[in-house]
């Protein structure tokens, strides 16, 4: 099977859903999947999906966990550091061959908030093994993002309860 690149980009929710919604489907068919997040920390909000997809034979591992919109004590040359390990990670998982399915959720915020080049991670997509799916998330896909990529998917916001006033709900959106 020819792996293809997949974006799901776009300011509205359900992004890092429909991801997770592909890892399961993908497990089900008992393909290899990897989940690597970014600018998430599950520990402080429940580990939610993170635990799910372990459960189901996902291995899920995260870098640049904090992000400076949440944690003002972090600076962006300590995200960008860690962003470039998450990086390396990806280019050795590549080289071993673990996945059929490989997430890389909120790396798009990495670059559009400047913590990753959009070279960077083209160069990612690039060396991206023939047989693995490569899917990306995040707001803010840059555009040679979306030229390299197979598939693209704007989820675009029409109505949200934030609007509303509705805060983050337990179950929801974390």
């Amino acid at each position: 099977m020819k792996g293809l690149i997949q974006v799901y980009t776009g300011d509205g929710k359900g992004k890092t859903t429909a991801a997770v919604g592909l890892a399961i489907r993908a497990r089900a068919h008992n393909l290899r999947v990897g989940y690597i997040y970014f600018h998430k920390e599950p520990e402080k909000r429940g580990d939610s999906e993170h635990r799910v997809l372990t459960g189901l034979g996902v291995d899920t591992f995260g870098f640049a966990k904090k992000h400076p919109h949440f944690f003002k004590g972090v600076t962006a040359d300590e995200i960008r550091k860690e962003c470039l390990e998450g990086l390396r990670f990806i280019k050795r998982v590549y080289q071993e061959d673990r996945y059929d399915l490989l997430i890389l959720d909120e790396i798009n915020i990495s670059m559009r908030d400047g913590f990753l080049k959009e070279e960077e991670v083209l160069e990612i997509l690039k060396a991206k093994p023939e047989g693995l799916e490569l899917v990306l998330t995040g707001r803010g896909a840059p555009q040679g993002i979306i030229d390299c990529a197979d598939l693209v998917s704007e989820i675009k916001a029409i109505k949200h309860p934030y609007d509303m006033g509705i805060q983050h709900r337990k179950g929801i959106e974390y």
